[in-house]
C-alpha cells in the first residue's frame, strides 16, 4: 500500500480549505453592483484551482503538486502589484510548500511507489 505522508495530507486540507474559503468570500464580491465581473471570475477560478490541487494531490497526482507551486508562484507575482509584503509572505509560503511537497517521502509517493520501511 502507498501511504501517504502526513506533510502531503495537511498540505491538501490547507488547499482545500482556504479554496473553500477564498471562493466563497469572494463570491459575494462577485454579486456586488460596484465589483468588476471579470476579474472576480479569475479570482473564483483561483480558488477553484486551490481545491482541485488539494483534492487531487490527496489522491496522488502528481501534476496537482505542480499545480499547486504554480498557484503560489501566481500568487507571488501578483503581491508585485500589491506590496513587497505580500511578496514577502507569499515567497515564504511558496517555500514552504515546494519543501513540504518535494520531501523524499512525498516524491515516491507522487511516484507511485514508496521506499521499503518506511
Amino acid at each position: 500500500m502507498n501511504k501517504r505522508p502526513l506533510s502531503v495530507t495537511l498540505v491538501s486540507y490547507l488547499l482545500i480549505a482556504v479554496g473553500a474559503i477564498g471562493f466563497f468570500y469572494h463570491l459575494s464580491e462577485f454579486y456586488s453592483r460596484h465589483a468588476f465581473a471579470g476579474v472576480n471570475v479569475w479570482i473564483l477560478v483561483v480558488c477553484l484551482v486551490a481545491i482541485v490541487c488539494g483534492v487531487f494531490m490527496l489522491r496522488g497526482k502528481d501534476w496537482a503538486r505542480w499545480l499547486a507551486i504554480a498557484r503560489m508562484a501566481f500568487h507571488v507575482a501578483l503581491g508585485y502589484f500589491q506590496s513587497m509584503r505580500e511578496v514577502a509572505i507569499h515567497s515564504l509560503f511558496l517555500v514552504v510548500l515546494a519543501v513540504l511537497l518535494f520531501r523524499h517521502l512525498a516524491n515516491h509517493f507522487f511516484r507511485g511507489r514508496m521506499p521499503n520501511g518506511e
